[in-house]
């Protein structure tokens, strides 16, 4: 009795544990790496990310061996948290320091693969023409995301309109603001709403792409625009560290960089983009 008692205990044991994937005689199969062939999804901002990247898709993809897929995003938010999410493969929008600052605030590992083209930020309006006009208490939109805001400031300052505390840099924040001598009322906004605002400010400092969409041309409409030379905000190409090494990841990136994209970039922009490859 005693026999055949421990037999079905063993049989109701080894049966729960197989329910609960506790004990099984099969082997999982690791997951096998993407095909060469396989589409390679890259979330973008549509300008001038998106146009770049279908010139890529519709002229030097194939040659390169790239099936191309282009998922487009408004926001400078959903195309990092899609990609550590597992639905993107990789994305084209932003430069190292909103990297940088947006995996800190977040918490996620996301690695840098390599730089394509400078987005110059600029100061427009509707109200004025030149800096000089900005009258005492006008109010300036600033994007209010950490990196471009002190790059923002860092701009005015550049160009007299403010002085910033020494050393602070693109690192400043309002509170770095060592003199103001107009009285000017910042409004931090998302970069998204900075074209919009235009309509309520007296000016506004206006990131490349989301002034593009706009149809403000930087190199003429701007009051005053950030230099190309030197300049640290390159916008590149961006992955999980998993997919560092993805073939066709590095196959993109060479292409990014190459000379075609870099015509491409100087014919279709005229200067309000610029390569980061000189």
């Amino acid at each position: 009795m005693r026999k055949l008692f421990g037999v079905v205990a063993g049989l109701i044991l080894a049966g729960s544990l197989a329910a609960c994937g506790g004990a099984s005689t099969d082997t999982a199969e690791p997951a096998a790496a993407p095909g060469a062939d396989a589409p390679l999804k890259v979330g973008v901002n549509p300008v001038p990310h998106g146009e770049v990247l279908k010139y890529v898709k519709d002229n030097l993809a194939a040659k390169a061996g790239l099936n191309l897929e282009i998922v487009e995003f408004t926001d400078y938010v959903q195309p990092n948290t899609q990609l550590d999410e597992g639905n993107l493969d990789a994305n084209y929008f932003q430069h190292i320091p909103y990297l940088e600052e947006f995996s800190k605030g977040k918490d996620i590992k996301l690695s840098w693969v390599a730089p394509v083209h400078i987005e110059p930020l600029g100061l427009y309006s509707k109200k004025i023409k030149n800096v000089t006009e900005l009258a005492q208490g006008a109010s300036v939109a600033l994007p209010n995301d950490t990196s471009n805001l002190g790059r923002s400031l860092k701009l005015l300052a550049d160009n007299g309109v403010i002085t910033l505390k020494e050393g602070v840099g693109v690192k400043a924040t309002e509170r770095d603001v060592a003199d103001n001598p107009k009285g000017l009322q910042f409004k931090p906004l998302e970069a998204a709403q900075l074209p919009r605002s235009l309509e309520d400010v007296d000016a506004a400092i206006i990131n490349g792409n989301y002034a593009l969409e706009a149809d403000l041309q930087p190199a003429t409409d701007s009051l005053i625009l950030e230099k190309g030379e030197g300049n640290p905000y390159a916008n590149g190409l961006v992955t999980v560290p998993a997919k560092v090494d993805d073939p066709r990841v590095k196959k993109l990136a060479e292409v990014l960089q190459g000379p075609e994209v870099k015509k491409f970039i100087e014919d279709k922009y005229k200067g309000a983009v610029l390569p980061a490859q000189q």
